[in-house]
């Protein structure tokens, strides 16, 4: 039987940032999922703060020079790797230098989202789509972690669900604690949308803020975990209307053997639903 190939798409690793529970999660699950016989991938924004010449960042010429077009102005994209000996695993980040040369992540000075946070986030998900097309490189699952993640699922399920790296690929998302507060840019769903998408899809987008980020993550997503032990309660009233295969959260101890078994139940489209 052939390995099974898991994507994963973090907006935190550890040791790349500051320690969270996300990045213990970005750095520890990939390399559990790879010594229980998977194959994986892993990505992750290259935010400013990350210091390249410690970490041993370098640029991957063959994956880098694409442009991507958002609210009609060209992006370069330029993928750099960075190796976890101890974990013998590689991670590739996303850069570009417009939206993330900034020493700050996700807020201003001021704990403000930044003005563009909306084609940051459009701008990782895209980028890394376009790598795993360009790795030739087809996931079985695409398991996505932080809010910067959520666009993923949409892109993939509509707009990139004919093309043969994804056509199979299964995404499960996990909600996290990580809410942010106020919304992205009211244009954010015009400078969303992809050929396949229509209004209907973008619903959510209306109203950019944390809560429908994460509705529309889990309406394109085939399965979801909850990777905190305290969510939105609006979002755990959504997530249990959906119908969707759920994993409620797994403590430290148990839950990479529960995640890899978990991936295994859906790719098999026997997800246990959620109590």
């Amino acid at each position: 039987m052939k390995k099974a190939k898991v994507l994963f798409v973090s907006s935190e690793i550890t040791p790349y940032l500051e320690e969270s529970h996300i990045g213990t999660i970005g750095r520890k699950l990939p390399q559990g999922i790879q010594e229980r016989g998977k194959e994986i991938r892993t990505f992750m924004p290259r935010f400013g703060c990350i210091n390249e010449r410690r970490n041993q960042l370098h640029e991957v010429i063959r994956l880098s020079g694409m442009n991507l077009i958002i609210n009609d102005n060209d992006h370069p994209l330029i993928i750099k790797v960075a190796s976890i000996q101890s974990a013998r695993m590689q991670v590739y980040f996303i850069d570009n230098e417009e939206y993330f040369q900034r020493k700050l992540t996700y807020v201003n000075q001021e704990g403000n989202l930044f003005e563009d946070s909306d084609e940051r986030t459009i701008f990782f998900c895209r980028g890394v789509i376009e790598t795993v097309k360009k790795l030739g490189w087809a996931p079985d699952v695409i398991h996505c972690h932080g809010w910067m993640t959520s666009m993923l699922p949409l892109m993939i399920k509509k707009s990139y669900s004919e093309d043969p790296i994804f056509a199979e690929s299964k995404i499960v998302y996990s909600v996290y604690d990580d809410a942010f507060t106020g919304q992205m840019n009211a244009k954010t769903a015009q400078k969303l949308k992809l050929e396949g998408m229509n209004d209907k899809d973008l619903k959510h987008y209306k109203t950019p803020n944390y809560i429908n980020l994460t509705k529309s993550a889990i309406d394109h997503s085939d399965a979801v975990i909850k990777g905190s032990e305290a969510t939105e309660k609006e979002i755990n009233t959504y997530l249990r209307a959906s119908g969707k295969p759920v994993l409620e959260y797994q403590s430290p101890e148990d839950y990479m053997d529960a995640y890899s078994e978990f991936y295994d139940a859906v790719l098999e489209e026997e997800g246990v639903l959620a109590d």
